[in-house]
């Protein structure tokens, strides 16, 4: 069986844009432009960025909420079979949804209503003909138990609960199935930062428990190092810097991913850090620079980041960046 159970190859994701009276394509929006990655059993990667720099869109392109544009995105689940899950029509994606499932960011939104929170959490288990009956209401019991929540309360409908709550009952459906791939969208950025360390050590322990694969995706990089072992940063749409989690808070390689570490907050209130701020706005996606996207805003930037566009490399260990002077830069981690 190989250890990996995910590998991202040049994935793209561009959206048309249109005008006219016949919607004439006049140009796209390179949401995502050539992302690589691998995934690895029961491993957590995170994955951070600014809004806007395409992090949802990867999620939502790995489980085929959209159709990528261009990429490969080969699944391998253990039992002998991989497949490239962007080839794949909508028919032929449907056996793998049980394998592959998504938490989405908004708890409020995400739920139907007009469900029950049987009803919620029940869905895929009738959709996959899994259970019915009082097998299926026992199975949503034990659902709501594993995730901390009152099965007395399953009758009870999404609005009767509070915020923390209602992301559980979210990761209760989305273990419905025993997925082996979960993609967390930005799970605990609605929450309270009181609420969002129990929903973070929910998920931990239970992909320890049932051996879970996790794509852990959020704009802050301080809730993904308690959860992640490798860090993936993003800027306008590409990874500029993948590396181990510990290594990468302590050693960034790029200046984004040291401009990302300033902005956490020391634990000792007593010590006052730097922050770096960055100057500008991202770069529209409709319209990107030259050369190495992140120059406009790149304090250390020099004429060849303008001009040619940094590949990139491997500088240690499963530590890759996309920058000319990676190794060379003297950066601040967190540990500074």
């Amino acid at each position: 069986m190989s250890d990996t159970i995910l590998e991202v190859k040049d994935l793209k994701q561009h959206f048309p844009l249109r005008k006219g009276l016949f919607g004439k394509v006049y140009n796209y929006i390179k949401a995502v432009d050539g992302l690589s990655f691998s995934l690895t059993r029961n491993e957590v990667l995170g994955l951070v960025g600014e809004s806007g720099c395409g992090k949802t869109t990867v999620g939502r392109s790995i489980v085929r909420l959209y159709d990528p544009t261009g990429g490969e995105v080969w699944y391998d689940d253990g039992e002998g079979n991989r497949c490239d899950l962007a080839s794949l029509s909508k028919e032929g994606m449907k056996p793998y949804r049980r394998d592959i499932r998504m938490i989405f960011q908004d708890p409020f939104s995400s739920l139907n209503p007009r469900f029950t929170v049987k009803d919620v959490i029940a869905e895929p288990l009738v959709i996959h003909k899994v259970a019915k009956g009082a097998a299926l209401e026992e199975r949503v019991s034990d659902l709501m138990t594993e995730v901390g929540l009152d099965p007395n309360y399953m009758n009870r409908y999404p609005h009767e609960f509070s915020g923390g709550q209602r992301q559980r009952v979210g990761i209760a459906r989305t273990l419905a199935l025993r997925p082996k791939l979960i993609v967390a969208d930005e799970p605990v950025s609605a929450l309270d930062v009181s609420v969002q360390a129990q929903v973070l050590n929910l998920l931990s322990r239970l992909k320890d428990e049932l051996g879970l694969s996790l794509i852990f995706i959020a704009h802050d990089i301080s809730v993904v190092e308690h959860i992640s072992d490798r860090v993936a940063v993003m800027y306008l749409g590409r990874l500029v810097e993948i590396a181990p989690s510990e290594e990468l808070l302590r050693d960034p390689k790029h200046p984004y991913t040291e401009a990302l570490i300033s902005s956490i907050p020391p634990a000792d209130p007593d010590i006052k850090m730097a922050r770096i701020r960055l100057e500008g706005d991202v770069p529209s996606p409709t319209d990107q620079p030259s050369g190495c996207a992140f120059h406009s805003r790149c304090r250390y930037a020099k004429d060849i980041c303008k001009a040619e566009a940094p590949a990139p490399r491997e500088i240690g260990p499963e530590h890759r960046v996309r920058c000319h002077f990676a190794g060379e830069l003297s950066l601040r981690g967190i540990s500074d």
